[in-house]
């Protein structure tokens, strides 16, 4: 096979429609325009989405969804991450410096996922009953506030 061997494939190319050329070539008076009505009018185009004067379809339906604006200050922390903090204090500072929480994070909340082999002291952070129990049984202490 050559370039100057190369056809389009068969079906994919068509000659151009040659409207307004007379009764004989199907597409004569009306260009496939059909009569009247804005589709037949030059510039007679409208909006995507336009139905007519009839509510479009992306006004008819519902709002879906809500993204909280605090959700992005928020963050939750696992009890098995704990373990890559260096020394025994938690709290949002420490969890910063650990690179477990973002610079904007103001609230962060320690879920019971994991488990913890040492003792920490936490401060500052909140905490689910289960995780409480948990990081006190491994001989650490929860502070409130």
């Amino acid at each position: 096979m050559r370039l100057n061997e190369l056809k389009p494939a068969p079906g994919s190319k068509s000659d151009r429609k040659r409207v307004g050329r007379g009764i004989g070539s199907g597409l004569g008076k009306t260009c496939g325009r059909g009569h009247k009505g804005q589709k037949s009018r030059s510039g007679g185009f409208h909006k995507l989405g336009f139905e007519g004067g009839q509510m479009p379809l992306q006004r008819r339906l519902p709002k879906v969804g809500f993204r909280s604006r605090r959700a992005l200050e928020r963050d939750e922390i696992r009890l098995g991450e704990l373990e890559s903090i260096e020394g025994n204090e938690v709290s949002l500072d420490s969890l910063r410096k650990a690179g477990l929480i973002g610079r904007g994070i103001k609230r962060v909340k320690i879920v019971k996922s994991g488990a913890v082999s040492r003792a920490f002291s936490v401060s500052g952070v909140a905490v689910t009953a289960g995780a409480k129990a948990d990081i006190e049984a491994a001989g650490g202490s929860v502070s409130e506030g």
